[in-house]
């Protein structure tokens, strides 16, 4: 019999999705790569106070205020230091270096135990022509190693679909020193399923997203309902595995079917956790975290907020429709 969690998927989604969403998504994601979008866009005035919407300040202690109100809200975090296509080494060793000062300043603050910090390869230098894997593998051994040392963890965020094999294989090399290093996976890309059985065992920490990029149909679903069912049997994987689901989800639907998922395998709460961004859907995450879920926010800082400002907006048209409401003054 098929699964409930299948039949669920199967059936029609009978939210309306504006019909400009199909349209502007692959716009506003390709517009996240525009250097003079970025410049218009930041320098528009209206433009800064939506952004502190969903990126919690340009610096690093601003961004401590919003972690101690989580934390005392009863969730955790992961903070995310905006940044990513890194063009040469110095802005590579930059950005190691500002996660370090990040780790310092948690394990100052006693807030190890309940923020771990989640990196982009790019931002370390993945991409570099002349042995761009080779710093980034360095640059982010040095974050995990400090991480481990005051008693937090890193998660290597996924990005497109060429840098996959290359941070699936910084993840094997940084595991074996620190083994609860994280891994992102997303959905909508056809190998994910087959990389969640690899990493579904004992110790590996894997958040699942349906992912944020314009990708090809080559290497992706492009169909919205495909990659929904695809998230549904990656998650099935990754709750019947021996390691620890990160549910990295907005939808209402993937959320109660990650609980169903929980229960039928005897999953405690503690032994997965639901992961949203701030900003969205926040009277959610109370709730879970009030129904004794374990709840992580991830929180970006940092004054490069653009592209990840835009991915935001590419993903839900509520989002967009947010932002352009701030450009019409109010009478």
């Amino acid at each position: 019999m098929q699964d409930v969690q299948d039949a669920r998927q199967a059936q029609p989604n009978n939210r309306r999705t504006p019909p400009e969403a199909p349209v502007l998504g692959p716009v506003l994601l390709a517009a996240s790569r525009s250097d003079r979008l970025r410049r218009v866009i930041a320098a528009a005035p209206v433009t800064r106070p939506v952004v502190h919407r969903f990126v919690a300040g340009d610096e690093l202690h601003p961004a401590l205020a919003t972690v101690r109100a989580l934390t005392d809200a009863g969730r955790d975090v992961t903070l995310d230091h905006l940044g990513e296509d890194g063009t040469d080494r110095a802005t590579a060793h930059a950005a190691r270096d500002a996660y370090l000062r990040l780790l310092e300043t948690l394990r100052d603050d006693g807030l190890g135990a309940r923020a771990e910090v989640s990196v982009k390869l790019s931002a370390f230098g993945q991409a570099l022509p002349d042995g761009g894997h080779d710093v980034a593998l360095e640059g982010v051994r040095q974050v995990a190693e400090l991480a481990t040392e005051i008693g937090t963890t890193v998660t290597l965020d996924m990005e497109d679909h060429t840098t996959v094999d290359s941070t699936l294989a910084i993840l094997h090399e940084l595991r074996r020193e620190h083994p609860r290093t994280g891994a992102v996976l997303q959905s909508y890309l056809f190998r994910t399923e087959d990389d969640a059985r690899a990493l579904a065992t004992a110790g590996s920490r894997v958040r699942l997203v349906k992912g944020a990029y314009k990708e090809p149909a080559s290497v992706a679903f492009q169909d919205r309902n495909d990659v929904d069912r695809a998230y549904v049997r990656t998650l099935r994987i990754l709750f019947e595995g021996e390691g620890y689901p990160m549910v990295g989800s907005h939808d209402p639907r993937m959320i109660a079917i990650a609980q169903e998922l929980a229960a039928r395998n005897h999953r405690a709460p503690g032994t997965y956790e639901f992961q949203m961004l701030y900003g969205i859907r926040t009277a959610e995450q109370r709730r879970l975290a009030a129904d004794g879920e374990r709840m992580r926010v991830y929180v970006p800082y940092g004054a490069d907020w653009y592209g990840y400002f835009m991915r935001r907006l590419a993903e839900r048209p509520a989002n967009l429709a947010f932002f352009l409401r701030s450009f019409v003054p109010v009478r």
